[in-house]
């Protein structure tokens, strides 16, 4: 008598157990990648943005154009356009205030600047706690379906009076196929979960870098300023 050893006939034949950790490891492969291709859109946005505003801030445009250029826009501001804008929108209502020195306007500023960095920052860091949660638990829960699906090859197999390959063959492959679901849906988080991880912290060396930057523009501005 054959047994049919088919990949779907393993999976619907298997204890209803085995099949809920075969259909948790699922959607959560399909979960990580979702989060995956999202996760990549946006860090590609985030780095082509990134080159896109630091071209135009230092190609000697006027500040205050800038500033009002990035207030026209309605779809939102994000990366150094958003750390621009909160920075300058700051220095300009601060120095309005009539005995405000220079380093209490930048400081004002800076402050601006730490907050929409943080916001930032906040947003490119989203779901990546999710991905790294995937790819440290799911080779476990596979682990769990296997477990589980060899002590009940084991316990059929003691019930019977002749023990063969056949017998046990079954429960074992789809043990086994939970271990490789498990895997299959740690492996892309984890590997993705350490590449985005590296991008977002160059992104935030990026931003680091702007503020200092631009901070130092604003203090020579408003020294100057001050000096009038």
């Amino acid at each position: 008598m054959s047994t049919d050893m088919s990949l779907w006939s393993l999976v619907a034949e298997a204890s209803l157990l085995v099949q809920l950790v075969m259909l948790l490891l699922l959607l959560a492969s399909v979960y990580s990648w979702s989060i995956i291709i999202q996760k990549q859109r946006l860090l590609s946005a985030a780095f082509r943005d990134a080159k896109t505003f630091e071209n135009r801030f230092w190609s000697g445009i006027d500040l205050v154009e800038l500033y009002r250029q990035l207030n026209k826009r309605r779809d939102g501001l994000t990366g150094q356009a958003s750390l621009f804008e909160s920075g300058f929108g700051e220095y300009a209502r601060l120095r309005k205030h009539e005995g405000m020195g220079a380093m209490d306007i930048v400081l004002g500023a800076q402050r601006a600047m730490r907050v929409s960095l943080s916001r930032e920052m906040d947003r490119l860091e989203a779901q990546l706690p999710m991905l790294a949660t995937i790819g440290s638990t799911s080779p476990y829960i596979g682990l769990f379906g296997t477990v589980w699906g060899i002590m009940n090859s084991f316990r059929a197999l003691g019930g019977a009076q002749h023990a063969t390959l056949a017998m046990v063959a079954p429960g074992i492959a789809e043990a086994l196929i939970a271990t490789a679901m498990g895997l299959f849906a740690a492996i892309p988080a984890v590997i993705f979960y350490n590449r985005f991880s590296s991008e977002v912290e160059r992104l935030d060396n990026r931003y680091e870098t702007f503020n200092e930057e631009f901070s130092t523009l604003l203090q020579r501005q408003a020294q100057a300023q001050v000096r009038e």
